[in-house]
C-alpha cells in the first residue's frame, strides 16, 4: 500500500459507498480518545517518549485483528511536506492540529480510508472511523473494535469514577465524540438554519464547520457532535445525536419540498445558475466553488440536474481545495494561480463527469 494513493485520490475509498439519508448525511464519524498509562499525556511527554509510543502503536497494528482488515500502515508526520499533511487535512484523515504541530506524531491509515488513527495528537491514541449516510451504530462498532484489539497490547489510562483520562476534560469518561456531517442548503435558503443550530445546543450537541472546531461551514456543510462524554453510556450518546440527526434530515427535507413548490422558478434558477458558472467559469475562488458545488449537489439530488455523476460532485468538493489543488498540479500555486486552475478543474471534471 503506498502513501502516495492517499494524496493523489481525492475521494476516499469510503466516500463511493453510500448509506441511509446519504443525500444529506454526507458521513458518520466515531472517534475515541485513548492514552497510554505507562507514558505522560503527549503535551507532556518528550520525543524519546513519544517516539516510544509510535512504535507501541506500530507494533499493536500488526495484530492479526488488525491485518483481517485489509492492509494499514502507519506514517510518522515527519516524513511527510507541508502540503501533503495539508491535503490530508483536506481529506479529513488527520487534524489541523496534527498537521500544524512539531511533535513526534503519526498517523494509521487503512486502504480505504475509513480508519485514521492519530498517535501523539493531543491524546496518545485518536481512533476515527468514517462509514457513509447516517450510520451512527456501524462506525461505533467499528471503533470499538480497534479499541479492543489495542486493549491487547496496551494498558489505556482508566479511571473507575471518572472513566477514560484524557488530555481535555471535556473529554474524559467514554472519550467518544460522535459526529454527522450533514448537507443543508435548503434549511440555509430558507434561513431556518440559526433556530435549528440554537436548539441543537440546548441538547448537549454542539456545531462546526467543515474542518471540525473553529472552522467555518462552508459549502452548507455543517458538523454535529456530542459535547459531553462524562455521565452518559457510548450507546447514550449515539442515540441521542441519531435522533437529533434524524429531525434535521426531516427538516431539511420538508425545506427542500417548500423550495420546489413555494418558489419553483426562482429556486431552479439558482441551482442552474451555478451549474452554468461551474461549466463556464475561468476563475473561480474556493468559498465560491464550495457554494456553487453545493448548489449542483442539490439540484442532482433532487433530479433537476441530470446526468452527472454525483461523485463526481464530492469529488470536486475536495479536489477544489487549496492544497489538493496544489498537490494535483504538482506545484505551489499563488492564490490567482489556484483560482485559475480550480475553475479549468471544475470544467475538465464536469464535462467528463456524466453518468454512464
Amino acid at each position: 500500500m503506498s502513501f502516495q494513493n492517499f494524496i493523489t485520490n481525492a475521494m476516499s475509498e469510503w466516500m463511493k459507498a453510500s448509506g441511509a439519508d446519504s443525500d444529506i448525511v454526507i458521513s458518520s464519524r466515531l472517534r475515541l480518545a485513548r492514552n497510554l498509562s505507562e507514558f505522560p499525556f503527549p503535551m507532556l511527554s518528550t520525543d524519546s517518549q513519544l517516539e516510544k509510543v509510535i512504535e507501541v502503536v506500530e507494533e499493536a497494528i500488526q495484530d492479526e485483528g488488525f491485518t483481517k482488515m485489509g492492509p494499514i500502515q502507519l506514517i510518522p508526520m515527519d516524513s511527510l511536506t507541508p502540503l501533503q499533511k495539508r491535503v490530508l487535512v483536506e481529506k479529513h484523515l488527520i487534524s489541523p492540529n496534527l498537521a500544524n504541530q512539531s511533535r513526534k506524531g503519526a498517523v494509521v491509515l487503512n486502504q480505504n480510508e475509513s480508519i485514521s488513527i492519530l498517535v501523539n495528537e493531543e491524546d496518545h491514541l485518536r481512533i476515527q472511523c468514517l462509514i457513509p449516510g447516517l450510520q451512527l451504530k456501524e462506525a461505533w462498532e467499528l471503533a470499538d473494535h480497534i479499541d479492543d484489539l489495542f486493549e491487547k497490547h496496551m494498558d489505556l489510562a482508566f479511571d473507575e469514577n471518572r472513566g477514560f483520562l484524557t488530555s481535555c476534560p471535556t473529554n474524559v469518561g467514554t472519550g467518544i465524540r460522535a459526529s454527522v456531517m450533514m448537507h443543508l442548503p435548503a434549511l440555509v435558503m430558507t434561513q431556518q438554519i440559526n433556530r435549528i443550530l440554537t436548539a441543537i445546543s440546548q441538547v448537549g450537541l454542539v456545531v462546526r464547520g467543515l474542518y471540525g472546531e473553529g472552522s467555518e461551514a462552508i459549502g452548507n456543510l455543517f458538523q454535529i457532535s456530542n459535547q459531553i462524554t462524562l455521565g452518559q453510556s457510548e450507546n447514550e450518546i449515539i442515540d441521542n445525536l441519531y435522533g437529533v440527526a434524524r429531525q434535521i434530515v426531516e427538516q431539511e427535507r420538508a425545506a427542500r419540498r417548500y423550495l420546489i413548490e413555494q418558489n419553483r422558478l426562482q429556486f431552479e434558477d439558482r441551482l442552474f445558475r451555478s451549474f452554468g458558472i461551474l461549466r463556464l467559469a475561468r476563475i473561480i475562488e474556493s468559498k465560491e466553488a464550495a457554494q456553487r458545488l453545493s448548489d449542483v449537489r442539490l439540484g442532482i439530488d433532487l433530479g433537476l440536474i441530470k446526468d452527472i455523476n454525483p461523485n463526481v460532485i464530492n469529488e470536486l468538493m475536495i479536489m477544489t481545495q487549496p492544497g489538493f489543488l496544489q498537490q494535483y498540479s504538482g506545484q505551489e500555486l499563488t492564490a490567482t494561480s489556484r483560482d485559475e486552475r480550480r475553475a479549468r478543474l471544475i470544467r475538465e471534471r464536469l464535462e467528463t463527469g456524466h453518468e454512464s
